[in-house]
């Protein structure tokens, strides 16, 4: 498997940042626990011989040689020294808590921290080969490497953040001669915060649900189809599906993990069957997809995704809550690095396993069926997507009854002819829930059917002479439900976004508009209120009132005297950039409600403006 370049710069990118975020902090605090040392020693040294100098009685010679001690056995050397002729002087310089004593030890811990950052390194680098050298350790891989990253970085998060506090303080102090208590006491409190986010992730439990839109197919209801699934499932000799799933979505898939349909929960091996699909392709095409998915739990696959999934997602949540958490983010980049790689490792054994998959269903059934399934599935995907693209990116509004499985069934034909369809199919994915799919030209080459570019459209709209669908009794009530489902989740999901789109131009698209962003107030002091509306924030203090196309960017100030919205505009003023304060004096308990609102009807004014530029 060959990496294309933005992958190898994105991992280089992550590789660089785990990197920093391993040793750059480390290092300072060695270099600089260095530095402060030598510091400490000279002007010691140079006070100790200038004591040394003033003493009177003392002979030339003698006064030399106890300059030469010191100079040979400075603070940061005799903190360390064994020798019990300096035990006066250790006591006196590197007590506990003393500058020396802490210098030392800064300098001791931030080199450990380094041979430890190291060996965490190689030891994730080598968690992650483990996943590409034998597919079989790939969950023990991962297992290993989550616990390790997730304890490693909040460790690195307790050690780093000490000595963030501890650069804090004496920073300043070595270059400055002075320090600063507020900042000592913020990097502390951000330090004190990241550690609760750390730890309060590491212990956090989250819940794995796989979910899909369909209804259960009963024995009852599909005989034949039952039969044919388990008879397939003996010749490849593995255990059938327990539950059929049949749904309106454009793909086939079979899993082990629980899967939540309707109001129930299924357990064991299930087989989703896409019904729009099981129209378009004859008994013997839909044989070969049945048997591609078959040869996925035949091979394991699925049994290791539904063990491995729980595990990728929680540790997909411990990293976003380490990634937003304030000063976690330095560490993040460790979790991200071993999330990268492992991530390739899984893509590229998802690939192998499609291969396999579809050179079993070639020998099951046949390479044409398996190969002419690709490119109809492939087809009805892509002219679907672009057939509710296109519906989604009206500007009107629609009503529930959209019809876009009648929109597909008309078009499909003349789509197959286009130009369109043969540059989409050149790099086409079977589209899939939960693997990423090669592309399917890549799939046909590898059951011997190299398809030229003319047969893609004869295949597409080849009517089958016999379907599984037919033989669902209840598929024609379940599209019915599902389509109407989906279809009303469409057109609400479609207003919702017209809110985002209209400026308005009219009554009508003003009262859509106000249906989703209505005007909101807010109560300031005395009987004075703050307005946010679609045309901007209007105070009734001054009555005037702040118009969106006037803001470049918003920053909330809170003071004792008063909160205030600072509204930075468009155009300069004469000492540089143009504001206008917008005084919410009484404004506490409502802040946040206050930010949240404001940023959400400014967002809206925003991509209401680059839709009609778009337009």
């Amino acid at each position: 498997m060959t990496f294309p370049s933005a992958l190898r710069v994105g991992l280089a990118k992550v590789f660089v940042y785990a990197l920093l975020s391993l040793f750059l902090v480390p290092a300072v605090t060695y270099v600089f626990a260095g530095y402060a040392q030598r510091d400490q020693d000279a002007r010691f040294v140079q006070g100790i011989g200038q004591r040394i100098d003033a003493e009177k009685g003392t002979q030339p010679a003698e006064k030399q040689a106890r300059k030469d001690y010191y100079r040979n056995n400075p603070p940061s050397a005799i903190c360390n020294s064994t020798d019990p002729a300096a035990q006066d002087y250790r006591e006196a310089l590197c007590d506990r808590f003393s500058d020396a004593w802490q210098f030392d030890l800064a300098r001791k811990v931030s080199r450990e921290t380094l041979v430890a950052s190291a060996v965490l390194l190689m030891a994730v680098l080598g968690l992650a080969g483990l996943a590409f050298a034998d597919r079989t350790l790939q969950y023990a891989s991962f297992v290993t490497g989550w616990r390790l990253t997730t304890v490693a970085s909040a460790a690195a998060l307790v050690l780093q953040g000490c000595m963030a506090v501890w650069l804090s303080f004496w920073v300043t102090a070595v270059f400055f001669h002075k320090y600063s208590p507020k900042l000592i006491i913020v990097v502390g409190l951000a330090v004190a915060a990241g550690v609760l986010v750390a730890v309060a992730g590491i212990f956090k439990r989250v819940q794995s649900d796989s979910q899909a839109v369909g209804e259960l197919v009963s024995e009852t209801d599909a005989p034949l189809l039952w039969k044919r699934i388990r008879h397939m499932a003996q010749r490849l000799k593995t255990d059938p599906p327990q539950h059929i799933v049949a749904g309106i979505d454009a793909n086939f898939f079979v899993t082990e993990a629980p899967l939540t349909v309707g109001n129930q929960t299924l357990t064991g091996r299930t087989l989703f069957v896409s019904l729009p699909l099981l129209r378009i392709l004859d008994q013997a095409e839909a044989d070969a997809v049945f048997g591609h998915e078959l040869a996925h739990l035949r091979g394991g696959d699925t049994q290791r995704s539904a063990r491995l999934g729980p595990k990728l997602v929680q540790f997909d949540h411990y990293r976003y809550a380490m990634r937003s958490g304030g000063l976690t983010a330095v560490v993040s980049p460790l979790l991200d690095l071993y999330r990268t790689i492992f991530e390739i490792a899984l893509a590229r054994d998802s690939r192998e396993r499609e291969f396999k998959a579809d050179r079993m269903a070639a020998k099951l059934v046949s390479p044409a069926a398996i190969a002419q399934s690709l490119v109809k599935i492939a087809a009805y995907a892509q002219y679907r997507h672009k057939i509710e693209d296109e519906l989604f990116g009206r500007d009107q509004r629609h009503d529930h009854t959209l019809g876009i499985a009648g929109f597909v069934a008309q078009g499909l034909a003349s789509y197959a002819t286009s130009d369109d369809f043969l540059a989409a199919m050149k790099t086409a994915n079977v589209p899939h829930p939960f693997d990423s799919h090669p592309a399917m030209p890549e799939r046909l080459r590898h059951v011997g059917m190299a398809l030229k570019a003319r047969d893609y459209g004869a295949i597409a709209v080849r009517v089958p002479t016999a379907t599984w669908a037919q033989e669902i009794l209840t598929a024609e009530g379940i599209e019915q439900r599902l389509w109407s489902a989906r279809e009303q989740q469409f057109a609400q999901d479609h207003e919702r976004s017209l809110a985002y789109r209209y400026e308005p131009a009219n009554d009508q698209e003003r009262a859509l508009v106000l249906q989703y962003f209505p005007p909101v107030v807010f109560a300031l002091k005395g009987a004075d209120t703050v307005e946010v509306s679609i045309e901007g924030i209007r105070t009734s203090a001054d009555e005037t009132t702040v118009f969106w196309d006037a803001v470049k960017s918003l920053e909330f100030k809170e003071s004792s005297f008063g909160n205030a919205l600072i509204v930075t505009h468009p155009e300069k003023g004469m000492l540089g950039a143009k504001t206008t304060k917008i005084k919410l004096s009484g404004l506490k308990k409502e802040k946040d409600p206050f930010n949240a609102v404001v940023g959400h009807y400014w967002q809206r004014h925003q991509m209401m403006r680059a839709h009609q530029q778009l337009g």
